[in-house]
């Protein structure tokens, strides 16, 4: 029996094909359209969100802060130098409760308020990306609790940077000053391109003078971070210029001299070559230990340091303003000589005393209460330096007048700041009529023209000023403006000379000669530190009165409280024939020039006789290795 075979039914499957073609079309377009909807909203309604947090997983600036430039003394001895520091730090974009983290972190530490208080001002300039350090100095204890707890405190971050550093602590605290931490007003007038990524600025010394060529320039790299902020890859590069290496003229081995010599007592050093104006050793004491000031000094070392008696923030070589005492002779025998007003042969009379023509006040001389007459019944300008005799420049700065005064000494460079470069000099005071009226709008009076002539009185000198005037002494009238900067990445800095005194030989030769006897001859008042000399000086005694004698009293140093007493001054200048080293030293209330011309002697012998030692003997064992 055939089969039965169906026949096909086009239209039904038709039907089919296309109810399963829309079916298609219509699910395509539906998933087009959840597809053009979400497109929609990363595009238009999450668009802001989305950039954001691309951008910060695709590309973020880093700063790169730059090296700063080491410091050496002449020799090579570093005196200022970079170590690697850990830094506690928080990027501000990725912690949710800034507070919070804060807490957090002083639970773990110790946060001093100034720590909050540079955090918070720093803050408020920083970008949101930048790391805002907070604490500086973390210990490995420290480092190693902040590793275990940090996966709670996202955005804190610890990393390594070079931190100053100076291996001698207070030895150079005034001479090559120190660094701290940019403060708020600093902030205002730095270029933020220039300290963008760095946290310390030069705050005193060479280290502010020279900021700019110590600092270097901050360098920038672009890099893909994902969103905790880990660095992906660096995608561009631009690497930070180092600071320029400086060297100074400091000596080393001069500088723990002097305040070797120093010791407990207030006072300074200054010395300076003659031939090139480079300053050789700047001592102020008491010092400090300038690492305290690196990273912020603590409220109580601060306080001690600021409330001492003995201030020794205080940087006596350059701010230090003290009457220069009888140290002003030996130019006041020059002035008298360039005046014409004496000879090296002329003479003054000298019972002890002076008194001005109609006056009956008498103005004594040092030597009348120790031998109740003058130096001798007539005394010649070389005596009157050598011996220090007041009475020979009472008559000259009489008859030289204030403003003459004025006008010749002002060529030593008194009564001006000597231009060195550091910070804070002050420039003392050369007097005149004129800068009477000006300051104390009062008349000058002939009284005090003689005490000017003694260096006393409203004459006031730094004892930076009185190495340089002594520089101009020992070069015949040749000055140059003291400088500490030797040289710059091994480039030699030019100091020009110039002529400020103008005088013959012959009378450089009579003061000279006279400055000379002050320690080489048998009544010279520093002939106690000739004994045993390898060598020959030119050189002058000064006592800076503190406080008033009256007219009948007699200054009894035992009597005085010890922060009254006179100050003692020395200035010298050796070789005597061939000078390489002036000095200049004072020693607050030391009761005169005793206290301060062995500490001279110490620093000339240092310079001289123990250079020359060790020159001598690198040159027999060169032979004896030949």
């Amino acid at each position: 029996m055939p089969q039965h075979i169906p026949l096909k039914d086009p239209g039904g499957e038709a039907r089919i094909f296309i109810a399963r073609t829309l079916f298609s079309v219509l699910l395509v377009l539906a998933l087009l359209g959840v597809i053009l909807a979400r497109y929609h909203d990363l595009q238009i309604n999450d668009y802001e969100i989305y950039r954001t947090q691309s951008d910060r997983n695709r590309v973020q600036l880093q700063p790169l802060p730059p090296k700063r430039g080491l410091i050496y003394d002449r020799n090579g001895v570093l005196l200022a130098d970079n170590r690697p520091s850990h830094i506690l730090s928080i990027v501000r974009e990725r912690v949710e409760d800034m507070d919070a983290t804060l807490a957090d972190l002083q639970q773990l530490l110790p946060i001093s308020e100034s720590d909050l208080e540079n955090f918070q001002q720093k803050l408020q300039r920083r970008r949101p990306y930048e790391a805002v350090p907070l604490r500086f100095r973390l210990t490995e204890e420290e480092r190693a609790l902040l590793a275990v707890n940090r996966h709670r405190m996202p955005g804190v971050t610890v990393d390594a940077q070079l931190v100053r550093h100076y291996p001698h602590g207070a030895l150079f605290s005034h001479a090559v000053g120190y660094v701290g931490r940019i403060n708020e007003r600093e902030a205002q007038s730095l270029d933020e391109r220039d300290y963008r990524g760095t946290f310390h600025v030069g705050k005193v010394g060479v280290e502010k003078f020279y900021e700019d060529l110590l600092h270097g320039e901050v360098g920038y790299q672009n890099v893909e971070t994902n969103a905790h902020g880990r660095v992906l890859r660096v995608l561009e590069r631009f690497d930070p210029v180092p600071g320029a290496d400086i060297t100074l003229h400091l000596d080393f081995q001069l500088q723990q001299t002097a305040l070797a010599a120093l010791g407990e007592q207030r006072g300074a050093v200054v010395a300076i070559d003659p031939l090139d104006g480079g300053v050789l050793a700047l001592v102020s004491t008491p010092g400090f230990d300038t690492n305290l000031f690196v990273n912020g000094i603590s409220s109580a070392d601060y306080k001690a340091l600021r409330d001492s008696p003995d201030v020794p923030l205080f940087n006596r070589a350059i701010q230090g303003q003290y009457p220069p005492g009888s140290t002003v002779k030996p130019m006041m025998a020059m002035a008298g000589l360039q005046a014409g007003l004496v000879t090296p042969e002329s003479t003054v009379a000298d019972p002890g005393w002076y008194s001005l023509p109609g006056d009956s006040r008498r103005y004594r001389d040092w030597i009348l209460k120790i031998r109740g007459t003058g130096h001798a019944p007539r005394v010649d300008m070389h005596m009157a330096v050598a011996e220090s005799c007041d009475v020979y420049f009472y008559d000259l700065a009489r008859r030289l007048t204030i403003d003459r005064m004025h006008d010749y000494l002002s060529g030593y460079g008194l009564g001006k700041r000597t231009g060195v470069d550091t910070t804070n000099e002050r420039p003392g005071v050369l007097p005149s009529t004129r800068w009477k009226r000006d300051t104390m709008n009062q008349p000058w009076y002939p009284g005090e023209t003689l005490s000017a002539g003694i260096g006393q009185g409203y004459m006031l000198a730094t004892p930076m000023q009185l190495a340089a005037a002594t520089t101009v002494l020992a070069t015949r009238g040749q000055a140059r403006t003291p400088r500490l900067l030797r040289s710059v990445a091994g480039q030699t800095q030019p100091n020009e000379a110039r002529e400020t005194i103008t005088a013959p030989p012959a009378y450089w030769d009579a003061v000279h000669e006279s400055m000379r006897a002050v320690v080489h001859s048998a009544r010279g008042t520093a002939r106690k530190i000739g004994e045993d000399i390898r060598y020959q000086m030119a050189s002058k005694t000064g006592t800076s009165q503190v406080i008033g004698i009256a007219q009948n009293a007699i200054y009894v140093e035992a009597e005085v409280a010890e922060r009254h007493r006179n100050h003692g001054l020395f200035i010298a200048f050796a070789p005597y024939e061939s000078p390489t080293i002036a000095v200049a030293v004072i020693v607050e209330n030391g009761g005169g020039a005793s206290a301060a011309s062995p500490i001279a002697r110490a620093v000339l012998d240092a310079w001289l006789v123990d250079e020359a030692a060790l020159d001598s003997e690198a040159t027999a064992g060169a032979l004896a290795d030949g």
